[in-house]
């Protein structure tokens, strides 16, 4: 390559830059608005977080209480709030900038891949929030709430007590970070279809190979859930469960994408069977004798 060409490939990449600056900060201006309006209304937000413990308390006939441990620690609260709510709102804005940017330089076929999965990233996210809002985070409190006990006063002794009371007196930034942590592991797990069936589009993975690491990709789905989740086994045994499916729907989606592309590929006359390819062995010639 000569200076010439150099100099000349100087200007395209500028442009990019300057095209991936003006992205970012439209993705962060939308990011910092999103994150100011939730923080306008982070009461209501809580309110809605804290429905699953409330009602697990609720059916125990105890008053849904959390406590401020230290005193800064209500700012905080609001500002983690506002962080997450802020990027759930700005997230369809980001994944927009994302495709302006990397749509210039994709074919029309190549953007007629990619935009259903740019599309479904968002909904499987929330999906899984869902899923883990309303069915995982009321069996993991109902768990975690099964060890309180009553205290007992004994008989005798002047009215002391007997037993000790165990009752849940919980902080509130110790149960957003545990309930937000259950939300976005679920929603990020829920990413699974949609990354392997992209890279099986862009054919860096197959559905035999998926098939043949299934036994790996059970462990590693046993670890996930065994980090991502507390010590509660029904928590875990639900998670590997639905992951562990998500895995399997991953492998019928990507053999559906390839044989589409065997389909169309025939069609065009550009398929050849691994068969086809190889040549034909003629028939066995016996050595020579030797004179």
């Amino acid at each position: 390559m000569t200076r010439d060409d150099i100099d000349d490939t100087s200007a395209p990449l500028i442009e990019h830059l300057a095209e991936l600056r003006t992205r970012l900060i439209y993705a962060l201006a939308a990011f910092v608005a999103g994150m100011v309006a939730c923080f306008m209304v982070w009461n209501p937000l809580f309110n809605v977080l804290t429905h699953p413990i409330c009602s697990a308390l609720a059916e125990r006939g105890q008053e849904c209480g959390l406590y401020l441990i230290k005193l800064q620690e209500g700012f905080f609260v609001a500002i983690q709030i506002s962080l997450v709510g802020g990027f759930a709102l700005a997230f369809p804005f980001i994944a927009f900038q994302l495709w302006r940017f990397v749509a210039p330089g994709l074919y029309r076929s190549e953007k007629r891949a990619f935009l259903p999965f740019l599309l479904a990233s968002p909904f499987m996210f929330i999906l899984g929030a869902a899923f883990a809002y309303f069915i995982i985070t009321p069996l993991a409190f109902d768990f975690f709430l099964g060890f309180q006990q009553a205290g007992s006063l004994g008989a005798e002794g002047g009215g002391q007590s007997e037993t000790a009371g165990i009752t849940f007196h919980g902080s509130v930034q110790e149960y957003l970070s545990l309930t937000i942590k259950f939300i976005l592991a679920f929603g990020l797990c829920f990413q699974l279809p949609v990354l392997l069936t992209l890279m099986g589009k862009a054919e860096l993975v197959s559905a035999a190979g998926l098939g043949s690491v299934r036994k790996y990709a059970v462990v590693g789905i046993l670890v996930l859930a065994a980090v991502v989740t507390p010590p509660d086994v029904i928590t875990q045994v639900i998670l590997f469960t639905v992951v562990y499916g998500l895995y399997e729907i991953s492998i019928l989606l990507v053999r559906r994408g390839e044989k589409t592309r065997e389909k169309e590929l025939r069609a065009q006359g550009l398929w050849f069977d691994n068969d086809e390819d190889e040549p034909e062995e003629g028939p066995a010639t016996e050595p020579e004798p030797r004179s």
